[in-house]
């Protein structure tokens, strides 16, 4: 069986390739920024589409791939530190998590998380990006395997009402992943609070679930002290539904084309 290597795509999937590294590489640096993770925990990735025929070609020229390479995702490598993260040891894989060879990320391995990755991508055709984190207050919601309630108008206008909370699952498999989709595919949520473990976000690209990275700690905080000194009530459902029409249809500049 032989290995998938990046010179076995055509020259434009190779530069959406490229493109994707230099975007996911530049992406995690907001996570330290945004103080969501500590030492090298944490991940961002973003799926590449590839064109049917660009795919075919590639297993074509591999010969017979393990692997499912309709379609790609690049991912951070694991436990190596923010500061040395940079778009040539960003992980290309299959929808499969498996990694594909190249020049440039030789004995790196993908980050542990990418079977979960793997699984939104093949079962969430809209994503296209994936964060995890384990941001300090929207952990310790997950701790407590409680969901975050909708009691404030940017919960609604962000995330469609509560933050969920996700099944407990072991790392190293798919669980993960199939806990994420279960849970988000019931929800309007871009973010789940997985039991015990932390948050994971989805996104049309990697910076949206990012975007929703960043508000999910923001909100998981500010509820936190409003529990600590009142007792916050959720928004009634009918004004979720109204402010989050909103936001996602009216807010913020539009293409007037």
């Amino acid at each position: 069986m032989n290995a998938l290597h990046l010179n076995d795509f055509s020259l434009t999937a190779r530069e959406a390739i490229a493109e994707a590294r230099e975007i996911v590489a530049a992406l995690h640096a907001e996570l330290p920024r945004n103080d969501l993770v500590a030492w090298t925990a944490g991940n961002v990735s973003a799926r590449v589409d590839l064109p049917k025929e660009a795919a075919q070609a590639a297993a074509e020229a591999a010969g017979h791939v393990s692997g499912d390479v309709s379609g790609l995702f690049v991912i951070k490598p694991s436990g190596v530190s923010y500061d040395e993260l940079e778009p040539g040891n960003m992980v290309v894989c299959t929808l499969d998590g498996v990694k594909i060879d190249d020049d440039t990320s030789i004995g790196l391995s993908p980050s542990s998380d990418t079977a979960a990755h793997a699984y939104v991508y093949r079962h969430m055709p809209d994503v296209g990006g994936v964060v995890h984190t384990h941001s300090s207050y929207a952990t310790s919601w997950a701790a407590r395997g409680e969901s975050i309630p909708c009691v404030l108008t940017m919960m609604a206008d962000e995330f469609g009402g509560d933050i969920p909370i996700g099944p407990f699952a072991l790392i190293g498999d798919d669980s993960i992943g199939r806990g994420i989709v279960e849970t988000l595919e019931a929800s309007r949520s871009r973010a789940v609070l997985m039991d015990r473990h932390g948050p994971f976000t989805i996104g049309a690209d990697a910076r949206q679930a990012v975007k929703a990275a960043v508000l999910c700690e923001e909100v998981a905080r500010t509820v936190h002290f409003a529990r600590a000194y009142g007792d916050p009530q959720r928004i009634d459902q009918d004004q979720i539904d109204a402010l989050y029409a909103r936001y996602q249809n009216v807010y913020g500049q539009k293409d007037h084309a």
